[in-house]
């Protein structure tokens, strides 16, 4: 059962083919099989009380389904880290919104899933609980910031996982780990909690899957229309498809992203399956000049983690990581003038994009394959010097500068065995279309039935 999506679990549990513990048993011996290889699942609760809760778990559309929450989520009683060896200990007394709506809806909450230190960079390693890896690979990085996730489920150890999604960080992991990966139109998943809720909106939450339909399953759970947030558009409501699609391919943005050779190969052989499907699928040049839009995510993401994290930096300074340190620091030296400038950018592309006569933006997921598990980095791409920690990953800014729905799917697999993914962005408020077209792609390929060879049987 394990093996199966997570419509067909539930679909199982409501009809008794299996009940709850035995669901929960299944689920916590694969995690004993293939974890301690992956370590994608960390502070997993007790055997004993997760096989109770699953019993008891309340009536909802995930009534039973166990889920592991990304530890960057407030999970009340559960340690939860944010990767940081400030927090090693820190158990808060309460759920984050999101992960109370998950309960709500009967998720059985049995741990968490692994993330960089804060989320900053898309390879999940931490000074708490090591390094991720890559069940394709298991010398390579998993991806993330929802690395966890993306290799809890591709390791069939979950069968449906939340994210979050800043630079990447839903859709990098889901194209490294042959899953899906959703970035919804920013508000369509209210954050929520203590704190700013007008000026950071750069980041979102939500769901990764091994099928689209248990992405919408998820998206409209964590969708939950929430009054006491000013952005909240939700729920989500899957709509009937209406017709096809012009696609603009984009590529490298005209050389701008150094890419590794292969990347471009798998993410148009991809695109002519939607061609086969009868959408249209076009080479578009550049829209836009990739280093404005990235001078102004820089300042605003720098600008966002100093807000946020400066307290950190000023209070326990031996517990920042030099990536961090970089980004408070930088963000601390911006001026109002700066802010301006780039929220000018930002709104200058949003407006582009809005006026654009394709309906979905197509790129790849990451400018290259997996790399060593064991770097903090990629350092270079195809002879290219990355000037930062997270340049290598200045494909997804596009669609996250300005809040766009994004969706991640398989595009196959390159020399070294591992994945990688073809990300589809769409006009904003239009979630449904983009995941539509995701499940079109789903229904012609198969890249979701090959496992990593680290499942065990």
């Amino acid at each position: 059962m394990i093996d199966h999506d997570a419509t067909h679990q539930l679909a199982a549990l409501r009809a008794g083919t299996i009940t709850p513990r035995e669901l929960m048993a299944e689920t916590l011996d694969r995690i004993d099989q293939a974890n301690p290889a992956v370590n994608a699942i960390v502070a997993l609760r007790d055997r004993d009380a997760l096989l109770a809760e699953a019993e008891a778990a309340p009536p909802g559309p995930l009534q039973g389904l166990p889920m592991a929450v990304k530890d960057l989520a407030d999970t009340a009683g559960i340690v939860t880290t944010y990767g940081s060896p400030a927090f090693r200990d820190h158990v808060p007394a309460a759920d984050s919104p999101m992960v109370a709506r998950l309960r709500r809806a009967g998720a059985v909450i049995i741990g968490k899933t692994n993330t960089p230190e804060f989320g900053l960079g898309s390879h999940s390693y931490n000074p708490v609980y090591g390094v991720t890896r890559n069940p394709y690979d298991l010398s390579r990085s998993a991806g993330g910031s929802s690395g966890g996730a993306g290799a809890a489920l591709a390791a069939r150890m979950v069968a449906l996982a939340d994210g979050s999604d800043m630079m990447g960080s839903l859709r990098n992991p889901a194209g490294w780990n042959n899953v899906f990966g959703f970035r919804p139109s920013y508000g369509l998943v209210a954050g929520g909690g203590p704190g700013d809720l007008f000026l950071a909106q750069l980041s979102t939450d939500g769901p990764m899957a091994r099928s689209i339909r248990d992405l919408e399953l998820l998206l409209g759970v964590q969708s939950e229309q929430d009054p006491r947030h000013p952005h909240s558009s939700g729920p989500h409501r899957p709509q009937a498809p209406d017709r096809k699609s012009r696609i603009g391919w984009l590529g490298d943005w005209g050389g701008a992203y150094a890419t590794e050779p292969g990347v471009l190969d798998l993410c148009e052989a991809a695109l002519r399956v939607f061609a086969d499907l009868g959408h249209e699928v076009t080479p578009l040049a550049p829209p836009f000049p990739a280093e404005a839009l990235w001078q102004a995510w820089t300042t605003l993401r720098s600008w966002t983690i100093a807000g946020n994290l400066e307290p950190l930096l000023r209070t326990k300074p031996d517990m920042v990581k030099p990536e961090l340190r970089w980004e408070i620091e930088r963000g601390l030296a911006l001026s109002a003038a700066d802010l301006r400038r780039a929220s000018t950018i930002r709104s200058d592309w949003f407006r582009h994009t809005a006026g654009m006569e394709v309906q979905v933006l197509a790129l790849p997921t990451a400018q290259l394959f997996a790399f060593d598990a064991d770097w903090h980095w990629p350092r270079q791409i195809a002879g290219v010097a990355m000037d930062s920690y997270h340049r290598w990953m200045e494909v997804v800014v596009p669609a996250s500068l300005t809040g766009l729905p994004a969706l991640s799917v398989p595009a196959g697999f390159g020399p070294s065995g591992t994945p990688i993914g073809l990300q589809l962005v769409g006009h904003r408020g239009r979630d449904a279309a983009v995941l539509n077209l995701g499940r079109e792609y789903e229904a012609a390929t198969d890249w979701i039935t090959r496992q990593p060879a680290i499942r065990l049987p």
